[in-house]
């Protein structure tokens, strides 16, 4: 697989978020790990849309947003 910064963080935004399976979550969650800690001012902001304002999942929102900002929010 290979992808770019700009992919990296589309991947992020679906897939570290609480409504994605958590087999690719897991993994998701992980990746981000490591990115920040190879280009922490590129993937500083990176994460599901919550860690950044309103969920992009709307009304299907899994009302955890406070929850996944503490966990990724220390990746």
């Amino acid at each position: 697989m290979t992808m770019n910064a700009r992919e990296l963080h589309h991947f992020f935004s679906l897939r570290c978020c609480n409504r994605a399976q958590w087999e690719i979550r897991a993994m998701a969650k992980e990746m981000l790990k490591i990115c920040r800690q190879t280009a922490p001012l590129l993937f500083a902001e990176a994460g599901p849309s919550c860690l950044r304002g309103k969920c992009a999942e709307g009304d299907m929102c899994c009302g955890k947003s406070e929850e996944v900002i503490l966990e990724l929010g220390n990746v």
